[in-house]
C-alpha cells in the first residue's frame, strides 16, 4: 500500500514507521533489480557502479532492520508502489533495442529517478527521527542519505563525462548518415 497510502495515522512515529517500511521494501526491491541493470549496461564504469551500489543497497537493507530495532517494531516490508514502477520503467530500458550509449544514457536517468526517490524517502524519515528525538535512528538514516547522494554524483558524473557524450555522438552519426 505504500506509506502516503495509509488511511490512518495516529502518531508521528506512526508515520516515521510507516516510512520505514515502506524503505525496506523499496530497498529489497532495489537489491533485485539492480543486478539486472548492471547486466543491461555496455558501460564497464557504468556497470561497475551498480554493483558497487548494490552492495550498498544491501547495507541499506541491514541498517533499516536495525532501524526496526531501535524503533522497537517489527522488520517489516509495506508495500513500494512508487519503487514498483520505477522498476517497472528500469525493466523497460532494460528490454530496450537500439545504440548501446544512448540505452546507457537512459539506464543512468531512470537509476537517478530512483536515487531522487529514495533522497526524498531517507530525508523526512531522517527529519521525522530528529524530530521525535531519536537521534540513533536519525543518524542511521543519515548515512544511508548520504550514500544514496554520493550513488547520485556517481550516475551524474558518468553520465556527464562519459555516457551523454558518446551517446550524442552516435546519435550525430546516425542522423549524419540517414541525411546522405
Amino acid at each position: 500500500m505504500g506509506f502516503l497510502t495509509i488511511s490512518d495515522f495516529h502518531s508521528f512515529r506512526d508515520l516515521l514507521v510507516a516510512q520505514v517500511k515502506d524503505l525496506y521494501d523499496a530497498e529489497q526491491r532495489l537489491v533485485d533489480a539492480i543486478p539486472k541493470m548492471a547486466g543491461a549496461a555496455a558501460s564497464s564504469n557504468l556497470k561497475g557502479a551498480f554493483l558497487e551500489h548494490l552492495e550498498q543497497t544491501k547495507g541499506h537493507v541491514t541498517r533499516l532492520e536495525q532501524v526496526f530495532g531501535l524503533l522497537e517494531a517489527p522488520p517489516e516490508r509495506e508495500t513500494c508502489e512508487a519503487m514498483k514502477g520505477l522498476i517497472s520503467e528500469g525493466g523497460d530500458i532494460i528490454q530496450a533495442k537500439g545504440d548501446p550509449a544512448v540505452r546507457d544514457a537512459a539506464l543512468i536517468a531512470g537509476a537517478q529517478c530512483v536515487e531522487h526517490y529514495e533522497m526524498a524517502l531517507y530525508g523526512s524519515a531522517r527529519t521525522f527521527a530528529q524530530r521525535l528525538g531519536y537521534g540513533a535512528v536519525a543518524s542511521l538514516l543519515q548515512a544511508t542519505l548520504e550514500e544514496e547522494f554520493a550513488a547520485d554524483q556517481k550516475l551524474t558524473d558518468l553520465a556527464m563525462l562519459e555516457i551523454n557524450e558518446e551517446a550524442a555522438r552516435g546519435t550525430a552519426a546516425v542522423a549524419a548518415k540517414a541525411a546522405r
